[in-house]
């Protein structure tokens, strides 16, 4: 896994509230195709600096007996 800066963060969000798709941080230049790209990056980074890109839980299946049959 890719470990993300804050300073990459900060980068993303200046370009994207300025409306470009260039982002340059870091001595590094990334063209991201479109504002949804890049919000889309921009989320994947949040979820994953506080913590919460953990795996979805897998569901089981529940079994249930009355006791009569």
């Amino acid at each position: 896994m890719t470990d993300w800066t804050e300073s990459e963060l900060s980068a993303l969000r200046r370009a994207y509230a300025s409306g470009t798709t260039r982002v340059s941080y870091d001595g590094k230049s990334v063209d991201y195709g479109s504002a949804e790209d890049l919000l889309a990056r921009i989320r994947t980074i949040e979820r994953a600096i506080a913590g919460t890109t953990r795996p979805l839980p897998v569901a089981g299946l529940a079994g249930f007996s009355r006791g009569d049959r």
